[in-house]
């Protein structure tokens, strides 16, 4: 017997024509995208539901536009997973064939569960805007109104009452599911807070409470992420606008991002940013004080 084949390491793993499964396979970037691109998903959903069910109609302009960002990012959440995979194909199994035998099966139910949340909420929140458009478009001439006007007529799927009682049961729906959708949104990040938390081979990580920090995190870049959006579409509008030449009313009427609304926002972040620091420090002090043997592991690779 030659000496590289009873030496355990390098020599050993060196291997001729093959491989075994799953070796020398290295987390890259795309893993640490994947929980902050979900994390911005239930960030900014959770800023939605702010207004529809805590009623804090200072966030009402922001509340919406939240919505339909966090309904943008929701595809986007994916793709990490898939980039490092490199066998894009095959990710489509974890949503036709989901299950809780695995984690990252049961990505599936959880995934699809939050995304019939937001495009239900989204569907209540603008049903009426797609019976307006609709109504205006109808009859135009040009290919661009057709367009919109049979786009907006689906949207609607047959509901083409806007009266005071039908608005009002809209609104009680949106705050249903609203409700409903943070602690879904939540289970979303919490769930890549688990899968995380539970590799045994990084004793930074492995933590009870990395589900929760995960999803304290998720509201931070979340939030942030959703205000620059918001304060660069809203300006930029405002800017168009001055530019087009249109009359000055018009302009003062399109309203940029309002400092109010701003400082508003960024103190639920400026919460949510300490939640998340105190949660990180409790779990360093705990495992310091406990002296858990991974603490020695921990000190070596902060302070040295």
């Amino acid at each position: 017997m030659t000496p590289e084949l009873v030496v355990h390491g390098a020599v050993w793993t060196e291997k001729v024509l093959f491989v075994y499964p799953n070796e020398f396979i290295y987390w890259s970037l795309q893993i640490v995208m994947y929980p902050y691109m979900t994390g911005l998903v239930a960030g900014a959903f959770v800023l939605s539901s702010l207004y529809h069910v805590f009623g804090q109609r200072d966030l009402k302009e922001i509340a919406k536009f939240s919505l339909v960002f966090s309904a943008c990012l929701l595809p986007v959440a994916l793709m990490p997973l898939l980039l490092h995979l490199q066998h894009p194909l095959r990710g489509i199994q974890v949503m036709f064939t989901p299950h809780f035998t695995s984690a990252i099966a049961a990505f599936g139910i959880v995934f699809s569960t939050y995304a019939v949340v937001v495009l239900t909420e989204i569907w209540f929140v603008y049903r009426e805007f797609f019976v307006e458009q609709a109504i205006a478009l109808k009859g135009r001439e040009g290919i661009s109104c057709r367009f919109k006007y049979l786009l907006y007529t689906l949207l609607t799927l047959g509901a083409w009452d806007i009266s005071e009682e039908a608005v009002a049961v809209d609104k009680k729906a949106v705050k249903i599911i609203a409700a409903i959708g943070i602690p879904v949104a939540g289970f979303l990040h919490g769930y890549a807070g688990f899968i995380f938390g539970s590799v045994k081979a990084n004793a930074l990580w492995m933590s009870p409470l990395m589900p929760v920090i995960f999803i304290m995190s998720a509201l931070v870049s979340g939030i942030a992420l959703c205000m620059l959006t918001y304060i660069v579409i809203m300006e930029w509008r405002k800017f168009k606008a001055g530019r087009a030449g249109k009359d000055h009313e018009t302009v003062l009427s399109i309203k940029g991002a309002e400092i109010e609304l701003m400082t508003k926002t960024t103190r639920y972040l400026i919460f949510f940013l300490v939640s998340a620091i105190a949660l990180e420090l409790l779990d360093m002090i705990f495992r310091g004080y406990t002296a858990m043997k991974s603490w020695d592991i921990l000190r070596s690779v902060m302070f040295h």
